[in-house]
């Protein structure tokens, strides 16, 4: 006993001792590090990160900024002019989305089996799954802990009514939607049920009464009827469902299919020069674009305790699913530092904080794990698209937490049942959510009326949405740029069996490519005469 205890502390000495030379040994390495970084090595940080340097600057610019102009009071008017430059870079961003969201999908199918695909779709549904469960899990449980509902329904300022939705008919024209009619017309707009009133007759026949003797009434009744219609805006569901399977049979078609998927390729290939033209702009617009929102957002001072308090649980939900949920996932997945990963998406995530729209943030994100976390092409192709599209974290912990808080507010008492149905509702309505601004506005409304709840009481938020809309859609971005991540380390072994070409730069193959096709053009051509002339 007396030696195993005189070991001990020997073994505690000695593990001491380990600890302090490796420290000593790290802290001897940084210094020599520190000391050996020359003009060249700053240049060259620099160089490296200017695009995200350049944004945290803007947008720390942009908050300063209008702070500063508010004092003036500026009218309706001179905020839109303010805010002009950053209207154009929304306007930049969207015109890109349309053709790089198609080109992405098609050659990024085109380039994987069928087998290969299929993998990775089920890695990729079931990330988006198990993230949007757990989101809308922080937020009930954030919710019922903080109760951030509690007090008087009087503070609040009523705003204008919101439209009434059907549960049951948003998600047929969820469904709807997934197959567009006409192509061309999905690139504008969207299918949504209408509500029209009609007048029906209804005959009473009333039989041996007090007030009438053998005799018949007729009455007429309004009720509120569907009616099909659209609203503006592009239809990514419906063309991310078509392109997946035009990607599918391009790539089945092998030799016979390849002009049409180097065609895309091509496309695919300008539309990211476009954006890196683009990305020169884009602090410029996001300094405007936040400049313009803090001047025209409604004094803070003015807010209720209880839409604060709201505020505040909505932001600690969603910090807790981005900084500790995604990161811990990746890392127990791919056993790599998931912060140097995030790293390389700043520029990304600011961009998406600056426009609102995960859309509309889709070119930066492409551009951030391609080039600087050196993510597969054919990974990110499939991955982001979808994910822009059907994979909303932010939105589903969002609309369960406001779901609560609103029935709060009215002091209604939920069941365990009414919370499960919330939170199923949740989960499904953020995959309707199109990566537009605010578009989990109107999803929420199906969330309130699957548990009853008024769905008037939606414009109590409205006047913090603006803020929490930005909040949510950068985690939106982060959660499809994890899942990236997360499915490319999973479908590892798929993509080194096929050509490892595909997945590298398409700029070296497009240096091969139209030689190759005017060849084949020639010998297409050559074959053809020679069948001619032999029939004739």
């Amino acid at each position: 006993m007396t030696q195993s205890n005189g070991e001990n502390p020997q073994r505690n000495r000695s593990g001491l001792h380990q600890i302090r030379a490796m420290i000593q040994s790290r802290s001897m390495l940084a210094k020599k590090r520190v000391e050996n970084i020359t003009k060249d090595d700053v240049k060259g940080f620099f160089k490296r990160n200017a695009f995200v340097l350049f944004t945290v600057a803007a947008v720390i610019l942009g908050i300063i900024l209008g702070f500063a102009l508010r004092p003036y009071k500026m009218s309706y008017r001179e905020v839109k002019y303010f805010s002009f430059p950053g209207e154009l870079l929304m306007r930049m961003l969207q015109m890109l989305v349309l053709p790089l969201l198609v080109s992405s999908l098609i050659t990024g199918m085109a380039a994987l089996d069928g087998r290969a695909s299929g993998k990775m779709g089920l890695r990729a549904v079931v990330y988006y799954t198990t993230t949007t469960v757990i989101a809308v899990f922080i937020g009930i449980v954030l919710v019922l802990i903080i109760h951030p509902g509690k007090g008087s329904k009087d503070e609040f300022t009523k705003q204008p009514k919101i439209e009434e939705i059907n549960a049951s008919d948003a998600f047929l024209d969820l469904i709807r939607n997934m197959i567009p009619p006409n192509l061309v017309e999905a690139c504008t707009k969207q299918f949504k049920t209408h509500y029209a009133k009609r007048v029906v007759l209804v005959r009473i026949t009333v039989n041996d009464t007090v007030f009438t003797l053998n005799g018949s009434e007729e009455i007429t009744r309004e009720e509120t009827i569907p009616v099909p219609g659209s609203v503006n805006g592009v239809n990514a569901l419906g063309l991310v469902v078509f392109s997946i399977c035009f990607g599918l049979i391009i790539g089945s078609m092998k030799e016979q299919g390849k002009p049409l998927k180097d065609f895309f390729d091509c496309l695919n290939e300008a539309v990211m020069r476009l954006v890196a033209i683009i990305m020169w702009y884009a602090p410029i617009g996001i300094l405007f674009l936040i400049a313009g929102k803090i001047v025209e957002m409604d004094d803070i001072t003015s807010m209720g305790g209880q839409l604060a308090m709201y505020t505040v649980t909505v932001i600690c939900g969603l910090t807790v699913h981005a900084v500790v949920v995604l990161p811990t996932l990746y890392f127990i997945i791919t056993r790599k530092n998931p912060y140097v990963f995030i790293g390389g998406l700043l520029q990304a995530l600011i961009t998406a904080l600056g426009t609102s729209s995960s859309s509309a943030t889709l070119p930066v994100t492409f551009k951030c794990l391609e080039e600087n976390n050196k993510v597969d092409k054919r990974v990110t192709r499939f991955v982001l698209p979808v994910g822009a599209t059907i994979n909303m974290d932010g939105t589903a912990l969002y609309e369960a937490l406001a779901a609560i808080f609103i029935a709060q507010v009215n002091d209604y008492d939920l069941t365990f049942g009414q919370i499960l149905t919330i939170s199923i509702t949740a989960t499904a309505a953020s995959i309707g959510a199109a990566g537009i601004p605010q578009a989990g506005l109107v999803t929420m409304v199906i969330v309130l009326t699957s548990v009853g709840l008024p769905t008037d009481d939606i414009t109590l938020i409205i006047a913090v949405d603006w803020f929490l809309d930005r909040l949510r859609t950068t985690t939106n971005v982060l959660g499809d740029s994890i899942g990236a991540g997360i499915v490319e380390h999973l479908s590892r072994h798929e993509l080194q069996k096929k050509d490892p070409e595909v997945g590298n730069s398409v700029v070296e193959e497009a240096d091969k490519k139209p030689y190759q096709l005017i060849c084949q053009e020639n010998e297409y051509d050559t074959e053809r005469h020679a069948d001619s002339e032999t029939k004739m």
